[in-house]
């Protein structure tokens, strides 16, 4: 991940801290392109609920510039960068994936002096961590 992203998503976490944030990551081939930062309409420390409105003005955007969603992130206030019970049931329907191939990442203040970003993939309610490279 482009060092540039990196950083808007932590500055994202702390601007909405002490609740959770959240957003897409949206682009081609794996290739980051936008982020788009999404309304938390839960305003909880604990959990998230992206907005309606928000997440399909960004779908639009995505379809519109030829984009997928390549990941979706929270922040966890309090925790380690890691999903929940919660984030993997989210993440599943039935036990099987949603969002199938989307990486789910994490960043964590718990350690507010150096907080910390961790990707995932839930498939079908197994949660791999995945390699993240910050550039």
């Amino acid at each position: 991940m482009d060092e540039k992203y990196a950083r808007e998503i932590v500055a994202h976490a702390f601007q909405d801290d002490p609740n959770e944030c959240c957003g897409i990551i949206a682009g081609k081939d794996g290739k980051i392109l936008n982020i788009y930062r999404i309304s938390n309409t839960e305003a909880s420390p604990y959990r998230y609920k992206m907005d309606p409105g928000d997440h399909y003005r960004a779908i639009k955007d995505m379809e519109d510039n030829g984009w997928e969603t390549i990941a979706f992130y929270h922040s966890h206030t309090h925790t380690p960068a890691y999903p929940s019970d919660t984030d993997v049931r989210m993440a599943t329907w039935d036990g099987t994936s949603i969002w199938p191939g989307v990486k789910f990442i994490l960043v964590s203040l718990e350690n507010r002096e150096y907080p910390s970003i961790k990707a995932f993939s839930i498939e079908d309610g197994t949660v791999t961590e995945e390699d993240m490279t910050i550039c």
